[in-house]
C-alpha cells in the first residue's frame, strides 16, 4: 500500500468514528524510523478503542499491514504501528496533557484529507527513498527499521 493510500484510508477510518482534532504530520525529515505521525481524539475510552480498532480494520482491509497496537486495554492512549505511519488516538484530557503537536511542531502539517492527498502525491516515494540514514544508528535502531519490510523502496 503506497503512503499516499495508508494515510488516506487512516484519515477515512478516524472520520468514520467520528474522531476529533485530526492531525497529519509529515516527520520524514525529523527521523528515519517513519514518514507520518496521525493524532486524533476521542471522548472516551471507549471510543478511542473503536477509532483505534477500525483504524486497524480498514488498514488491513485495504492491504496494509498493521506492526501493533499499545494501549487498547485503559483506552487513554491507543497508538497503532502501521510502520511508515504511526496512529496516536488520545482522549481530550491525556491529548492536552502530552502536547505531541508541540513536540513535533518542526513537522510539516498536513490538515485535510484533500490535502493530504496532494501532499502525499508532493512527497511520494521517490522523496523517501532519497532519505539518508544518519552516520551512526544504534544496532536495536537498525533492527527494529529492518524489520519492517517495504519502508524505503514502497510503491
Amino acid at each position: 500500500m503506497t503512503l499516499a493510500k495508508l494515510v488516506k484510508t487512516i484519515v477515512a477510518a478516524l472520520e468514520e468514528i467520528k474522531a476529533r482534532d485530526v492531525e497529519v504530520l509529515n516527520v520524514t525529515k525529523m527521523t528515519d524510523l517513519f514518514d507520518r505521525m496521525i493524532i486524533a481524539s476521542g471522548d472516551s475510552s471507549r471510543q478511542t478503542k473503536a477509532i483505534a480498532n477500525n483504524v486497524q480494520e480498514r488498514v488491513k482491509a485495504g492491504g496494509g499491514t498493521v506492526y501493533g497496537m499499545e494501549g487498547e486495554e485503559t483506552g487513554e492512549w491507543v497508538l497503532v504501528d502501521l510502520g511508515n505511519v504511526l496512529v496516536h488516538v488520545m482522549q481530550t484530557a491525556v491529548r492536552a496533557h502530552y502536547n505531541l503537536e508541540e513536540l513535533w511542531a518542526e513537522a510539516a502539517k498536513i490538515k485535510k484529507t484533500s490535502e493530504a492527498s496532494k501532499s502525499e502525491t508532493a512527497v511520494g516515494p521517490s522523496a523517501v527513498k532519497s532519505r539518508k540514514a544518519p552516520a551512526k544508528v544504534g544496532a536495536a535502531a537498525r533492527k527494529s527499521k529492518s524489520s519492517k519490510p517495504g519502508r524505503a523502496g514502497e510503491a
